[in-house]
């Protein structure tokens, strides 16, 4: 009964847990801060946003406004799925666990492609999972691991018009940062990778370069990110009323609501009805939405990923 749960993820205040776990993100993204990589992306990008907001409305973003920046959510935002369910199959390619535990990550994703929600304690469940296994290890050696695995199978996840709309606010002059429940390491590679100024992540605790089991606060999810954002904004002077923030999820709707210009980037139901109502601007860079949803992840490769798959889709049709 505990997994009919994820079907009606609940709204949660923000708790002083919220209020940690958003200062840590904060903290260690200013720490972390990368200079945009500006070959990596079209240099022409800005175009996209600008033209795309309609005739007669001002151009957005403001070149050369240096008190705006852009947040952006990260899986089903910019990145096709979850983070740390691609995370976990670079780790178990690599042996960091057993069989028996990638069944659990392919169950995980393939409810996360079910639902098409991002349900507080279905997640805290993967990352509870994702803890167990890195603890012990040295935070240097996740970090190379985590290089690796975004070559494999994150990079080409990315969704090119969210990647542009980023782009449109470097180009701009702009600070863009991720904002995400994954590790915070995970969340800063893929952030450079991309050439953004950093990301803002969950904060595993580590002692010495070595994690210990336990997070900072809590997950970075749904009102910790907003807490995260408020942080960041305050300590780099920030005036969040001329940011943007993007989001798949309307567990991110506190984020959303935080800033000036809000957008609802491939969204799910709730959020697309939420953004209408609020006359949000939205995208949406998925085609065949419905098979989007519900399908099978993309180059499995490991028979215990697809078996979980499988089983979550016949689960769910018993469900219907």
């Amino acid at each position: 009964m505990a997994a009919l749960g994820w079907l009606t993820p609940r709204r949660r205040p923000a708790t002083a847990r919220s209020v940690l776990a958003g200062e840590a993100a904060a903290e260690a993204a200013r720490k972390s801060t990368l200079p945009a990589d500006e070959s990596l992306l079209p240099a022409d990008a800005a175009d996209l946003l600008t033209a795309a907001e309609g005739v007669g409305e001002p151009a957005f973003p403001v070149a050369g406004d240096d008190r705006a920046a852009a947040f952006f959510d990260l899986d089903n935002t910019v990145m096709q799925g979850a983070a740390i369910f691609h995370f976990g199959r670079g780790l178990y390619k690599r042996k960091f666990f057993q069989r028996r535990e990638l069944t659990r990550f392919a169950w995980q994703q393939a409810w996360f492609r079910l639902a098409g929600v991002e349900d507080p304690e279905h997640m805290q469940d993967a990352r509870d999972s994702a803890l167990s296994i890195v603890k012990g290890h040295r935070v240097a050696e996740l970090m190379s691991i985590g290089e690796e695995i975004y070559d494999e199978y994150m990079a080409d996840r990315i969704w090119p018009g969210t990647r542009a709309l980023a782009q449109a606010h470097l180009d701009a002059g702009q600070k863009v940062w991720l904002v995400t429940a994954a590790p915070v390491e995970t969340a800063t590679i893929i952030a450079r990778r991309l050439g953004l100024t950093g990301a803002l992540g969950t904060v595993a605790e580590s002692v010495d370069g070595v994690y210990t089991g336990r997070l900072v606060g809590e997950p970075l999810h749904g009102p910790a990110k907003a807490e995260a954002v408020r942080a960041l904004a305050a300590a780099e002077g920030l005036d969040l009323d001329r940011c943007a923030a993007y989001s798949d999820s309307h567990n991110d709707i506190p984020m959303l609501s935080l800033v000036g210009h809000p957008y609802a980037i491939n969204p799910d139901t709730k959020l697309r009805k939420h953004a209408r109502a609020l006359d949000w601007r939205l995208r949406d860079y998925r085609t065949g939405r419905k098979a989007a949803k519900v399908g099978i992840p993309a180059a499995a490769g490991v028979g215990a990923l697809a078996g979980g798959t499988a089983a979550a889709v016949a689960l769910h049709r018993r469900r219907r």
